[in-house]
């Protein structure tokens, strides 16, 4: 070739390389970007109950990583049914029957003769069956009478409790069965309607029976109110909140999702609920405002570290942030860093101090031992100081950020972090309120959608007063039906000290 032809062939090689040379900046940009993708992915995909907030229901959907089986303590492995220690149960035999049966061969023996004239030797075996009578709606009529004294003053007898206007009703018992199925069992209004057919032949109109949210929770405004001022009361509280579907599919202008939040504020003997959203108003406007507001500044909430509950607005709040979910953050730390021991250390301290305040409170000591706390709190706090020194920026990696943030509250939290430690009034956690807020979420898979943002309100207006009386070893159908006939249950207020 001439060196002419030789220029040219150098020429197109430099433009094809140029060329090449861009197309692979483009590929590994691209690489790049799917190589991220990928990893946000499989992180998402190793989210779980153990690790984060997801809910264990998530932890069977396909291709997402369950959470590892749980270590008892000394590597034994729980048995399945009774555990040793725990209170058993059992039928037993009772001396008081309420009925008393004596039971006689029937026919005729094998030689001819009726059975029904032998002689009776006597009892040879007892059996006592726990069984509940045939249920059958009754139709009882309450002729009101008027008399007349000798003074020549009238007076009319009065209609039986819970009676409503007109000539028929449902009396309170079944009404209280229908509010119970709805608000305590989660059934729907129609559903109520069929198992109420079945069990009493009684079939009241859909109508009816969704009405009685209303008239309820009407009846329960008093006992709505107090048992709102007795969390305002109380040392510590328990908060969370839940998305709810509510009202029309539409969302509203400005949301993304037409849902409202279900916010719950509660102790071991309450629980309140407000239906808001997680805007900063509907916070402002709950029982926290109040809590903020005690003279003395010593009310503790325990909540989920959701930044409202910071809120300057709400007043002078202690806190204690839950440490479950703390635990749930260490535990996704520990697989982000597998060859770390910080993640590890901190999680057993922790665990170890909610054990030992737990211990102290059943003991019925006033706090932990002194030098087992102070071992526990410096263990705690070098696995912090670890963990900051091995993460000195957030990362890149999905997860790098969010375990970075936890190291940053737990060094600059400890007082919120550790309250429980310190004050056994407090409780580490805010699973209380997972507990209260747990029915709506069934609800919510059981029925749906509500329709009505007032009759969700009414709904769980029933639930607070519901819960609460449980809580006090009350039965939920007795106290639905002394609400029903005009007196409800009420908790008592706290002896003035």
């Amino acid at each position: 070739m001439s060196r002419d032809e030789l220029i040219v062939v150098v020429h197109r090689q430099v433009a094809q390389i140029t060329a090449q040379a861009g197309q692979l900046a483009e590929l590994m940009e691209a690489n790049e970007a799917l190589a991220g993708k990928l990893a946000r992915l499989e992180h998402l995909l190793s989210r779980n109950s153990g690790n984060s907030s997801s809910p264990p229901s998530k932890d069977d959907d396909p291709g997402r990583t369950p959470p590892p089986p749980k270590h008892r303590g000394g590597g034994a492995k729980r048995s399945k049914g009774k555990q040793s220690g725990a209170p058993g149960s059992h039928l037993a035999w009772t001396d008081t029957p309420d009925d008393l049966q004596d039971r006689f061969p029937q026919g005729r023996c094998g030689c001819g003769e009726d059975l029904s004239g032998a002689r009776d030797l006597g009892v040879v075996d007892r059996y006592q069956q726990h069984e509940i009578p045939q249920v059958s709606v009754q139709v009882i009529q309450y002729d009101q009478h008027q008399v007349e004294c000798g003074c020549g003053a009238v007076h009319t007898a009065a209609r039986p409790d819970g009676a409503r206007s007109g000539q028929v009703g449902y009396g309170p018992n079944l009404q209280a069965f229908a509010v119970y199925l709805m608000v305590v069992q989660f059934l729907p209004a129609h559903r109520v309607v069929a198992l109420l057919e079945s069990l009493t032949g009684a079939a009241p109109s859909v109508g009816f029976v969704h009405g009685m949210l209303a008239r309820t929770a009407g009846l329960l405004t008093a006992v709505h109110d107090r048992i709102a001022t007795l969390v305002t009361l109380a040392d510590a509280v328990c908060c969370d909140e839940t998305p709810l579907k509510v009202g029309p599919r539409t969302p509203k202008p400005g949301k993304k999702k037409a849902e409202r939040y279900l916010l719950v504020f509660c102790t071991e003997l309450y629980t309140h609920y407000l239906l808001g959203d997680r805007s900063l108003a509907t916070f402002t406007n709950s029982v926290l405002t109040q809590l903020g507001a005690r003279p003395d500044g010593s009310a503790v909430i325990v909540h989920d570290r959701y930044q409202n509950y910071d809120s300057p607005t709400l007043g002078t709040l202690a806190h204690q942030l839950c440490t479950q979910h703390l635990l749930r953050d260490l535990d996704g730390a520990a697989q982000l860093y597998p060859d770390a021991i910080w993640p590890t250390q901190i999680a057993d301290a922790l665990r170890a101090l909610i054990h030992e305040s737990n211990l102290a409170r059943d003991h019925g000591l006033d706090a932990i031992t002194e030098d087992i706390k102070t071992a526990l709190l410096d263990r705690f706090r070098r696995g912090v100081l670890v963990g900051l020194s091995d993460t000195l920026s957030r990362g890149t990696r999905p997860g790098e950020n969010k375990a970075r943030a936890l190291l940053e509250v737990l060094r600059d939290r400890p007082a919120d972090v550790l309250r429980f430690a310190h004050d056994l009034k407090v409780p580490p956690t805010s699973n209380q309120a997972e507990r209260d807020l747990r029915p709506s979420k069934v609800q919510q898979n059981t029925s749906g959608r509500l329709t009505s943002e007032e009759r969700t309100r009414d709904r769980y207006t029933i639930r607070g007063y519901v819960s609460t009386a449980i809580k006090h070893g009350h039965d939920a159908i007795t106290v639905l039906r002394d609400a029903l006939t005009g007196n409800p249950w009420i908790p008592a207020l706290p002896t003035p000290t």
